[in-house]
């Protein structure tokens, strides 16, 4: 199994706590050790398993608007976009839990035209007022249909760390990675007004296959 890149730091701490517990425990416990070693296996287990990377054949995109994330759509909307496109737009919400691959992709292609990291609160991924006052990230692309389209990672209440690679006038290309979260957040699409919705609240969606909606040139 293909690991991220940004398992690293986690994996490393995860093993050096589990190899003192482990021994403390067979040291102090003996037989009975196995009631601390064994739930701390299945933990260390899923913390692999959280940081997979899954081979996923990524098609081309022009018009289609591709799910950023594996998880479940949880809001679709019309809201106003207060940072960036500074009017009315459709928010398409999708909630990772821990157990999601929690890769982020690009929704659509285009160039990178705006990037921006905000500081805040740790409210639970859901919540809607998550979306303005969690630490977020903010990128905006210029689709290749010429459209302005923002999307938004958003840590929840156990993530707490977000990263994204991108940089203003990359080339983004739908369905290929541009960041990472850990540990169960949420990721918001703002999309025009005239945009044909795919997805509807509950679809469980795989990032970087699934299409989510169609925008016309």
């Amino acid at each position: 199994m293909k690991l991220h890149k940004e398992s690293k730091g986690t994996i490393t701490v995860a093993s050096i706590l589990f190899a003192i517990i482990a021994a403390a425990s067979i040291y102090f416990l003996e037989m009975w050790s196995l009631l601390i070693i064994v739930p701390l296996l299945v933990i260390y287990s899923l913390i692999f398993w959280f940081f997979r990377v899954p081979n996923r054949d990524i098609l081309d995109h022009v018009e289609n608007v591709i799910a950023p994330v594996d998880g479940k759509v949880v809001m679709i909307k019309e809201v106003e976009e207060d940072e960036f496109i500074k009017g009315k737009a459709i928010q398409v919400s999708i909630f990772m839990s821990p157990l999601n691959v929690h890769i982020c992709r690009y929704p659509v292609s285009g160039e990178v035209i705006y990037k921006k990291y905000h500081p805040g609160k740790y409210l639970v991924a859901w919540h809607e007022k998550s979306s303005t006052e969690n630490e977020r990230t903010t990128v905006a692309v210029q689709s290749l249909t010429n459209h302005k389209v923002v999307f938004r990672q958003i840590a929840g209440y156990v993530a707490r760390r977000i990263v994204f690679y991108c940089n203003e006038g990359d080339a983004a290309k739908a369905g290929h990675e541009f960041g990472f979260i850990k540990f169960g957040s949420r990721m918001d699409v703002f999309l025009p007004l005239d945009t044909e919705i795919i997805c509807k609240i509950g679809d469980i969606t795989k990032g970087g296959i699934d299409v989510i909606a169609k925008m016309r040139d």
